[in-house]
Order: structure tokens, then C-alpha cells, then sequence
């Protein structure tokens, strides 16, 4: 019996070691339930901190039905790691929201119901093959009130900015008005009558804002701006008086957004141009916000112009000329604009003209974050220079240094701010910003003009827009970022989950470096020989084979047998150039085939060494 009572203890250990772990696992899905932890290196599964108080905030319960085509993904490997993320994402925020977020995953499935409501909702379908497979990959918000909004299609190119979009639909679903834009401009942007009696419907800029947001347009200069104001948008403020500046001071800091265009010299501005006087069109039309931008530690020169030789579009002053570079006409592209910010990123271009620079003084206690900056071969002229080369731009480059640098056209400003009228006594008078202050400054009024990026184009008496450039996404992004709330604007631009192989590159890189020389001589000495051979085997004047004397026969076999040699090192070459990446595959195949099982068994050699040393001891 006590034989058979010690072979039973393992067998009985066993039992209860299984019993053990059914029951831990079963009481960690109750306790730990919710409890996830990221050991990504990015963060990619934690949620920022303007997220996690978007989804605190969520009053009316939003259920989120993401349409993705799985079966149609089936051979998509690097589609289908990308809908792992979106999915993993979205299960995260409908986990963190406390049951006031659901998350319902859809196959629209060819010739299926799910397929048809997908289409009703407008998701886009994306056909992949010629046998008319389809993928939709889209998502659909809805609240309990009829409230709507939908991403058509997840684009994997815009996964820097995923959670970003999804937490702006969270945020935009509870919202029950449409956010107010507040806008002072000196120029001409909205409805008007011509002279004629005809009407003018506006600018397209203005037009687009009107629709998506209440723009209330401030009449004259206002003393105060009313508290229901989301977005304070100043275009071409010009000759503002102090009582204004004050109120535009008092709402920043008590937490308004602020969009402000300013200009070294607005071309839209026809105020002081005299018909009668034609030198009255050469005066540079300039806008400011002087004492503010002073106090504030905002820099901006409007007496100066950036030129950039680089990004100078082409311009025809005469119409019966050719058309010519204007270093002062800038048209910047992707590399030119900021790509983690979501007003800058993924726009194609932008266009400015004579637009002026922005910069920090050392005292200010912003921060600032280029949206769009020259290239380094680019310098500053005097505006008056600028406008007085409108019919030659050839003249600007006389003078022109480029300075090397690149120059700040448009930029956001964060951080704590103080007045700029620390002796203001009012009513509620603010010393300090209550918070961040968050505003967008750009130096340019012309990138509003329809002329810089939209043709419009009447079509059975309704507009149709033809863009050339993004200025109008630039400027509504910036106002849809600026009203929205502070914690959707902290909501961070996340790192694409697919990481790059930085030691692999370094690897090819430094590869290249080595044999890409010898690479190079072994082509060019190929190519002699072939030319050298062919030059022996050329026929006779008349196509016939000409007679080959013995020596040159030898020579022949020779470059053929150098040619061989040649080819079977240059290939060797080749082959070595991946050498290192594929000795780097080896030892990680090697450390993931045998790391764990030796990394078991010496933790096994362990346990068994310390129990033999417990036993010599006890028996000793």
C-alpha cells in the first residue's frame, strides 16, 4: 500500500496542479477583466489621454459597426494585419468606454443583406479582381437619436491618424449644434452684390465653412467676443484698435481657439487702389496683429516677403509670353508640410503668394509647430521689392542669397500664455491663460483666393469645384481641429503599427556601401570585353563571315572564358549583398527555434540543482 500511495502522489499532483490552473484562469477573467497591459514599444494599444475623457463623456450610447471583408481579404496578408490593428483599436475604446461604446464587426458578404446595407450607408467598395470580388473596410457611428457619421473607407495610408478620426466620430455623434466660427475679415470672402446688381456667392473657402459650420460674421471691430464662440478666425486684420486686440486677448486666454491669416500683402485687398491713379496698385496691401504678436512672442516682419527658388511655381504676367518662375508664387508639396499634425498631414499641395514669415521671440512662452515651411534655398525680400517685379518677376532674382534655412509660413502655437495687457482692470480681466492656449497662424491671405487652388465651374446652375491644390482642406482641417474639444485636439498621432527594420537596412545600407563599387568596376569591365568581342566577330563588308586566324580564334575562347568569370563574380557580388540580411535571418530563426526549449531546460537544471543541494544539505 505504500508503494502504491507514493507512485499515486505525482498522478494525484497533477490532478490537483490541473484543478489549480482551471481555477486561476476562470478567476482572472473575472478579476482582471478590462486590465490590459501594452508592451508595445510605441504604445500602440494605449489609448491617449483626450481619447479615454472623449469616451468618459459619452452621454448618449454610440454603437460603432466596422463593415470589413475578411473572406475577400483572404490573400491580402498586409491588409489583413492592418483590420487586426483597426479591429484590436476600436475593441479597446469600446472596452475603456464603460458599455457606453459597442462594437459590432460586419462580413458584407457578396449578394448578402449586410452587403446591401453597407452600400446604403455610402461605404466605399474597392474591387479587387476581375471576378468582382469587392472589399469594404468602413465604419458606421450611430447614437440612439438618429445621429449618423461614417469613415467610407479606412485607409491604411492614414493609420497615423486612426484613432484620431475614430475619436472624432465618437465626438461629433453627442454633438447637438453645429459648432460657431466666429469670423472678422478684411477682405471680400462672402456673399456680395457686384455693380452690376448681380450676386456674388463668394469665395469657395467661404462658402465650404458656411455649410459645415454657423459662421457668424463680426461687423466693424468688437470689444468682446460672446462666450458661445468655438473659433475666433481673423482674415487680413488690418489697422485693428487696441479695444479689439484686448478682446481677442481675453478670449484666448479664457480658452478660445484662434485662426488667424495675416499677409505682408494681400492681392485680394482692393481698398486703397485708386482707378484713377494707377500707381496707387503698386502699394503693398499689409496686415498685422502687432501688439498681440509682440506680447505674445509671435514674430512675423509685415514689410517682408519669402522667396523660395525651389518651390517658385510658374506665373505668365504677359499674356502673350512665356510663362516664368515667381520666386514669391510657392507651391510646397508633402515633403514641405508637416506630417504629424492633422492639418498638414497627408495634404498634396499648397499654394502661397507673398507670403510672409513666423517665428519665436526668446522671451515667448509658446511653442511652436511648423504646418508648412520653405525649403532651405530660400531668402527674404522687401515687399515693396516683390510688388514692383509683378510684371518682370526676373527682377527678384537679382538680389536674391538663399540664406539656408528653411522659413515658417504657417505654423501652431501652444503652451501658457500671459495678457499682453497686464494693466487691463475690467470685469473678469485675465492675467493668465486658464490653460494651453492652442492657435494657428498662417501668413498668407492669399491662400484663401480661389484663384491660388479651385477653378469653379457652373453645371446646370449649380457650382462644381475643380481643385488644383489643397488649400481648402488645409483650411478646414484647421478650423474642424481648432473647434473641436480640448480633449480632441490632445487625441496624439499615433506611429504606424508596421515598424520598419531599422538593423536590416542599416545591414543593406552598409552592404551596398562595400560591394556597390566593385559592383560598378566588374559591370564596366564586362561591358568592354562584350564590345571588344564583338568587334572580332563582325562580319565583312559584305555580311559574310569573315576567315579567323588561329590567334584570333584563341583570343575569342579567352574573352568568352573572361566574360563567363566575370558574370559568375558579379553575380557573387550580387549574392553578397544580402549575405549579412540573411546571416541576420539565420541567428533570429536560430534564437527563436532554441531560445525557449534552452531557456526551459536550464530553468529545469536549476530547479533540479537546488533540490539536490536541499537534500545534500538535509542529509548532512
Amino acid at each position: 500500500m505504500k508503494t502504491m500511495s507514493r507512485r499515486s502522489v505525482p498522478l494525484v499532483a497533477l490532478a490537483l496542479l490541473a484543478l489549480a490552473f482551471v481555477a486561476a484562469v476562470a478567476l482572472s477573467s473575472v478579476a482582471l477583466r478590462g486590465a490590459r497591459l501594452d508592451l508595445t514599444s510605441q504604445g500602440l494599444y494605449t489609448l491617449s489621454d483626450g481619447t479615454l475623457r472623449i469616451l468618459e463623456k459619452v452621454e448618449d450610447p454610440v454603437t460603432l459597426k466596422l463593415y470589413y471583408s475578411e473572406h475577400a481579404t483572404r490573400d491580402l496578408q498586409q491588409f489583413r494585419v492592418f483590420a487586426t490593428r483597426v479591429r484590436e483599436l476600436l475593441e479597446e475604446m469600446a472596452a475603456r468606454s464603460g458599455g457606453k461604446v459597442t462594437l459590432e464587426v460586419i462580413d458584407p458578404e457578396p449578394f448578402s443583406e449586410a452587403e446591401d446595407q453597407a452600400a446604403a450607408y455610402g461605404l466605399q467598395a474597392i474591387p479587387l479582381n476581375t471576378t468582382g470580388d469587392k472589399l469594404y473596410f468602413g465604419l458606421v457611428g450611430a447614437n440612439s437619436t438618429d445621429g449618423e457619421s461614417l469613415m467610407p473607407f479606412i485607409q491604411p495610408d492614414k493609420e497615423a491618424f486612426l484613432e484620431y478620426d475614430v475619436a472624432k466620430l465618437i465626438s461629433t455623434l453627442g454633438a447637438a449644434e453645429r459648432p460657431v466660427v466666429a469670423l472678422l475679415s478684411g477682405l471680400p470672402m462672402g456673399p456680395s452684390m457686384d455693380p452690376s446688381g448681380r450676386q456674388n456667392p463668394g469665395w469657395v473657402v467661404d462658402r465650404q465653412l458656411s455649410e459645415l459650420f454657423e459662421l457668424r460674421r463680426l461687423q466693424g471691430m468688437p470689444t468682446s467676443i460672446a462666450d458661445d464662440v468655438d473659433l475666433l478666425m481673423l482674415v487680413h486684420p488690418r489697422d485693428v484698435p487696441e479695444a479689439t486686440l484686448l478682446a481677442i486677448d481675453q478670449f484666448v486666454l479664457r480658452g478660445g481657439r484662434l485662426l488667424v491669416f495675416v499677409d505682408p500683402d494681400a492681392e485680394a485687398d482692393q481698398r486703397g487702389i485708386n482707378p484713377l491713379d494707377p500707381l496707387s496698385a503698386s502699394e503693398p496691401q499689409a496686415s498685422d496683429l502687432g501688439l498681440l504678436f509682440q506680447r505674445w512672442g509671435i514674430s512675423y516682419d509685415p514689410t517682408r516677403v519669402v522667396l523660395d527658388d525651389r518651390h517658385a511655381l510658374q506665373v505668365q504676367p504677359d499674356p502673350n509670353g512665356p510663362p516664368v518662375r515667381h520666386l514669391a508664387v510657392i507651391g510646397l508639396e508633402k515633403d514641405a508640410l508637416n506630417q504629424d499634425d492633422v492639418v498638414s498631414a497627408e495634404l498634396g499641395k499648397l499654394h502661397f503668394s507673398t507670403v510672409g514669415a513666423l517665428g519665436l521671440s526668446r522671451e515667448s512662452t509658446l511653442r511652436m509647430e511648423p504646418l508648412a515651411q520653405s525649403s532651405r534655398s530660400a531668402a527674404m525680400a522687401d515687399v515693396v521689392a516683390v510688388r514692383a517685379a509683378v510684371s518682370d518677376p526676373d527682377q527678384l532674382r537679382e538680389a536674391f542669397k538663399p540664406g539656408n534655412e528653411p522659413l515658417v509660413m504657417a505654423a501652431r502655437f501652444t503652451g501658457e500664455l500671459a495678457t499682453a495687457f497686464p494693466d487691463g482692470k475690467g470685469e473678469g480681466h485675465l492675467a493668465r491663460s486658464q490653460g494651453p492656449v492652442n492657435l494657428i497662424v498662417v501668413a498668407d491671405t492669399d491662400v484663401l483666393t480661389d484663384r491660388l487652388w479651385v477653378q469653379v465651374q457652373d453645371f446646370i446652375g449649380e457650382p462644381v469645384y475643380n481643385a488644383f491644390a489643397n488649400n481648402g482642406d488645409f483650411v478646414f482641417n484647421a478650423v474642424d481641429n481648432l473647434v473641436g474639444n480640448a480633449d480632441l485636439i490632445a487625441v496624439r498621432t499615433r506611429a504606424p503599427s508596421a515598424r520598419p527594420f531599422k538593423r536590416v537596412e542599416e545591414i543593406r545600407r552598409g552592404a551596398e556601401e562595400r560591394y556597390r563599387s566593385t559592383e560598378q568596376r566588374l559591370q564596366q569591365q564586362l561591358e568592354a570585353l562584350e564590345q571588344q568581342l564583338t568587334a572580332l566577330q563582325q562580319p565583312g563588308a559584305e555580311g559574310q563571315a569573315q576567315a579567323i586566324s588561329p590567334e584570333q580564334q584563341a583570343e575569342i575562347l579567352r574573352f568568352q572564358d573572361e566574360r563567363l568569370r566575370m558574370r559568375k563574380e558579379l553575380r557573387d557580388v550580387q549574392h553578397r549583398l544580402n549575405a549579412d540580411i540573411d546571416a541576420l535571418g539565420d541567428r533570429l530563426k536560430l534564437v527563436n527555434i532554441l531560445g525557449m526549449p534552452t531557456l526551459v531546460v536550464l530553468v529545469a537544471l536549476l530547479v533540479a540543482w537546488r533540490r539536490w543541494s536541499r537534500r545534500r544539505a538535509a542529509e548532512a
